[in-house]
């Protein structure tokens, strides 16, 4: 006798993924689409946007309208090929400036998303230099109080300074008193 299964694993069989979430369906298609990596296209604008901004591409323009204006003003009817008005140049330059804004716009995207990485990195090494300098200063303050009353250059200095008027006093006060100077200075520690 076969084995029947309930309905809910036949079910389940049939399908790949979970019921809750919806299944992906392409269709065939007879040409393939092209596709362009996300890069590889952001770098090609960035490249274009670059150039276009470039002392170098103003020159090649100038010189493009000025060759055209001059051809069409000052050739013969018969070879001219935009009269007056130059509706085609203008046509040409609008279709030019048609497709370089969006590829600026793609490139400053780009830029902008480098500029916030470098941001956070910016403020991850900040943080980590604030916690490098907020260790310094409590092991600066532990060996201080280890330090606690170890005597310092200005402490002996001052010390020395009242031996030294406590000797010009003795030497002062008595003449006679020389072999006072000669025992020796009760020391203060």
């Amino acid at each position: 006798m076969a084995e029947t299964r309930p309905f809910r694993d036949r079910a389940a069989d049939r399908s790949t993924g979970r019921l809750d979430t919806p299944q992906e369906h392409r269709r065939r298609q007879l040409v393939p689409r092209p596709s362009f990596g996300d890069d590889a296209f952001g770098a090609f604008a960035e490249k274009f946007a670059r150039y276009m901004g470039t002392s170098r591409f103003l020159l090649w323009m100038t010189g493009v309208v000025i060759v055209w204006v001059t051809w069409n003003a000052l050739v013969p009817d018969e070879v001219k090929f935009d009269e007056f008005p130059f509706i085609f140049l203008t046509l040409a330059l609008s279709l030019q400036a048609s497709y370089a804004a969006p590829l600026i716009l793609l490139a400053q995207n780009r830029q902008e998303d480098r500029d916030r990485v470098i941001a956070a990195q910016d403020r991850q090494v900040a943080a980590q230099a604030r916690a490098d300098m907020e260790f310094l200063a409590r092991e600066i303050a532990s060996l201080r109080m280890t330090l606690g009353e170890v005597a310092t250059r200005d402490y002996i200095r001052s010390e020395l300074r009242a031996l030294l008027g406590e000797l010009e006093e003795r030497r002062g006060g008595s003449e006679d008193d020389e072999d006072d100077l000669s025992r020796p200075v009760d020391k203060p520690y």
